[in-house]
């Protein structure tokens, strides 16, 4: 009796303790795998202490997993801090912070990444369409008015036969939507109550126009652009909370307006940013930044630009490199922002490259600055080998490599063959060479060819003087063909923090 006591009480203490903070699951490596028992259905998010991106979405994680509780949901949020559970964190890939992924029924491996926006409305909607049906079913009409109500953006299928094709089009399209919950109907009541006199597909909002009706085929494509078109605000500010639906849906090209709230003619310009963006809907995304928020100041810096000379608009791309555009005139009115959007779709736009003056100075120290002007002829001079860091001011490990990077300059400051450079790539763009992730360490070999290759070694002065004496060959790959970055692909303007991402690397 005594042994088997024994064994209970051993088998009790090595359940490892799954402790809560707001409802959250407090997840280490040594409780893992039992959560994942215990909760068929666990969203889990990776975050480090420091990270300002994790800081904001902390109270929208915790009300989530609040709203799912009080519901009785099986589902749960846990969270893991990824500073102190490397190995667990090695394990899900994380290289960036938050990352968020979704482990559904136990299952250990292959888990699906969290792509939806960070309030905790975004979080339980995307979570409800992972675990149960696409559209809810709604037979009477109050059903109808609580979707709406507590949501943002609701779509309504109105359906009297739930096997038409019609409606079979719909569930594909709902199927394939994260962040906007669906609704389907064939109650009488529901449709007198939306006066829809046939069948159709109607995305309710909270905002502009308050409803936008389906007129075109019923088709799962067609009415995913009716969505995308449709579910976002005409206008958009731009803040922590809104990024992630900037910045995941399908419309990659955004045009800015830095504007302080607080000016004089804030909402003249707004309406002439709201008038322009009529002709542009569904294509163009229009975002405003309040130019005054401390946060976005790093936002301005990106485009060159300072708060004094806001009001300004801005145009950028996202498609396969980040492009950005100026337009000619600083005076903003509908007119010339429509002009602007046309030539821009027109394809009649050339991007604006940033560029500072070219330093008197600039050549008198080991290390030689560089900057858009000077450039190209310092770099592709046949008779030279260029080994440039492009870098950030505010970047940390910008800020340690400088040192080592010095003494590389004083090493070859001799060297009539050999240029240590730098260049500050916040304030100057070079159409030839796009930059990810800070800081970024090219080499340009001496000859015709315009060759350049990454440097992907130790950031030490014996990595560095052992690539330069091999010629560009020992830690280096041609740009383009390596295989791993160990910075984070540059995505969106809404990751130009401070904040550094699990490998080591700030993020643009």
């Amino acid at each position: 009796m005594l042994k088997f006591l024994l064994l209970c009480t051993l088998a009790v203490a090595s359940r490892a303790e799954i402790t809560e903070e707001e409802d959250v699951l407090v997840l280490k490596k040594s409780n893992f795998d039992e959560a994942l028992k215990a909760h068929p259905h666990i969203l889990v998010e990776f975050y480090a202490p420091w990270c300002g991106h994790c800081k904001a979405l902390a109270p929208e994680f915790a009300k989530a997993a609040g709203m799912l509780k009080s519901e009785g949901s099986e589902i749960r949020l846990g969270k893991v801090d990824a500073t102190e559970e490397a190995d667990l964190a090695q394990e899900y890939g994380v290289r960036g912070y938050p990352t968020i992924k979704f482990f559904k029924g136990g299952e250990k491996e292959s888990p699906k990444e969290y792509s939806a926006g960070r309030t905790a409305d975004d979080i339980v909607n995307w979570l409800k369409k992972r675990t149960g049906p696409s559209a809810t079913t709604l037979t009477e009409v109050t059903q109808a008015e609580t979707l709406m109500a507590d949501n943002e953006v609701a779509v309504i299928g109105f359906f009297k036969d739930v096997e038409s094709d019609g409606a079979k089009a719909f569930l594909k399209a709902a199927e394939a939507v994260d962040d906007v919950p669906f609704g389907i109907t064939s109650d009488a009541a529901v449709y007198s109550k939306y006066e829809m006199s046939k069948d159709g597909v109607v995305l309710f909002k909270k905002f502009d126009e308050g409803r936008n009706t389906f007129d075109g085929e019923l088709t799962k494509d067609a009415l995913l652009s009716f969505i995308k078109a449709n579910q976002l605000p005409l206008v958009i500010e731009f803040t922590e909370q809104t990024a992630p639906k900037i910045f995941g849906g399908e419309i990659k090209s955004h045009i800015l307006l830095f504007v302080p709230k607080a000016a004089a003619d804030f909402q003249d310009k707004m309406d002439q940013f709201k008038k322009a963006a009529q002709g542009f809907k569904g294509k163009i995304l229009f975002i405003y930044i309040d130019s005054d928020v401390g946060d976005n100041q790093r936002i301005l810096e990106f485009f060159g630009l300072k708060k004094e000379e806001c009001p300004a608009i801005r145009l950028i791309t996202l498609e396969d490199e980040m492009t950005k555009y100026k337009p000619e005139t600083s005076d903003i009115t509908a007119e010339n922002i429509i002009s602007f959007c046309t030539a821009f779709a027109d394809g009649k736009l050339k991007p604006h490259l940033m560029s500072q003056d070219i330093p008197d100075d600039w050549d008198k120290n080991p290390v030689k600055t560089l900057v858009g002007k000077n450039f190209e002829e310092v770099v592709f001079d046949p008779t030279k080998n260029v080994f440039i860091e492009f870098y950030a001011p505010w970047c940390g490990h910008c800020k340690q490599l400088a040192p080592i990077w010095d003494q590389l300059g004083e090493k070859y400051k001799d060297d009539k063959s050999i240029i240590v450079a730098k260049m500050d790539s916040t304030a100057n763009e070079i159409e030839a060479v796009k930059v990810h992730s800070f800081p970024t360490l090219k080499f340009f070999p001496a000859g015709d060819e315009r060759k350049v290759i990454d440097y992907n070694g130790e950031r030490t002065l014996e990595g560095f003087t052992k690539f330069l004496e091999s010629g560009g060959k020992e830690g280096g790959a041609p740009a383009g063909d390596d295989d791993e970055d160990e910075g984070e692909d540059m995505e969106d303007i809404s990751d130009i923090e401070d904040d550094e991402d699990a490998d080591g690397h700030d993020e643009l």
